[in-house]
């Protein structure tokens, strides 16, 4: 079945109630088996409405503008065309905080709430409050790893790196949003290599895609997450192995925590211990997310 046309579709919410505008729109997402009609039909009246949930509990009989009933429209159109409704909304929620996306940058997701935890786990006896301690994340992105690891360790500053300048712009909007710009700085780049430092912490979640399997993904992550935050090489691990080297090459002391993805910890493990001092690797610990599965590799190098 086809998707109705979009003025169609516009005309007929046009006046509708708050109620009978979802009921129409969960007719139309319903098409789409990967669509959560219902849910998705309330979070975009929502946006396109600017209400919020109570509100469409409290006043289903409120009637939708011609304004409303457009931006619903486009939205719905929008959706049924695969895009994520936090690309819609121009945002996502991450760790309990609110955080601006665009085109240039990977959509959080919650399996990456792993790595905040396992961070935070990782320093808070050394590091209590982050007094002290620098971090650095390396392919920063919205910066929600960053920023939300300065927001939960008052006392910290961090360093955030990104080869894209739109990212890192988005990065630098996130954390004047949430009150923490004065304790980090961006640069533009891959790796590390030529930072200052000594960094306490160093987080990542970097491309880990094999090129080969980018085709496979989901279409709301292959079609709307940016190629440069999901192509990781051949193989999946070449920032791993870039990063590796980076590390060889300092001798400060550091924890570093990895996102990895399904089945790769092992081999992350691997080549950080091939390119670095097997001496100075004290602890490795593998993390699991909510569904069981490997999420984050954390590592303790000595100096």
């Amino acid at each position: 079945m086809r998707d109705e046309p979009i003025d169609q579709l516009e005309a007929r919410l046009a006046g509708a109630t708050f109620s009978g505008a979802q009921r129409i729109a969960v007719v139309a997402m319903s098409r789409r088996a990967s669509i959560d009609a219902a849910v998705d039909a309330r979070r975009l009246l929502m946006l396109a409405t600017g209400c919020d949930a109570i509100a469409l509990v409290t006043t289903p009989e409120r009637r939708l503008t011609p304004g409303e009933a457009g931006r619903y429209a486009s939205m719905i159109a929008r959706r049924l065309g695969g895009e994520p409704v936090s690309r819609i909304a121009g945002r996502r929620g991450f760790y309990g905080r609110e955080f601006v996306v665009s085109p240039a940058t990977l959509d959080p997701r919650p399996e990456s709430e792993t790595l905040i935890d396992a961070a935070l786990n990782a320093v808070a006896n050394e590091f209590p409050r982050g007094s002290g301690l620098t971090v650095l994340d390396i392919g920063t992105g919205t910066g929600c790893l960053l920023l939300t690891l300065l927001a939960e360790l008052p006392e910290a500053a961090g360093v955030g790196v990104d080869i894209s300048p739109a990212a890192l712009a988005v990065a630098a909007e996130n954390a004047q949003r949430l009150g923490v710009a004065g304790r980090v700085r961006w640069v533009e780049g891959r790796g590390f290599s030529g930072l200052g430092g000594p960094f306490g912490l160093i987080v990542s979640n970097p491309p880990y895609i094999a090129t080969g399997e980018i085709g496979l993904l989901d279409d709301e992550v292959k079609d709307f997450d940016p190629l440069l935050a999901l192509d990781g090489g051949l193989d999946g691990l070449d920032i791993y192995r870039e990063i590796a080297d980076d590390l060889a090459r300092r001798t400060a002391a550091t924890r570093i925590v990895f996102e990895v993805g399904d089945g790769q910890a092992g081999d992350v493990i691997a080549i950080v211990r091939a390119i670095c001092s097997p001496d100075r690797i004290r602890e490795v610990v593998v993390h699991r997310d909510m569904a069981g599965k490997q999420r984050c590799v954390a590592m303790w190098l000595q100096n």
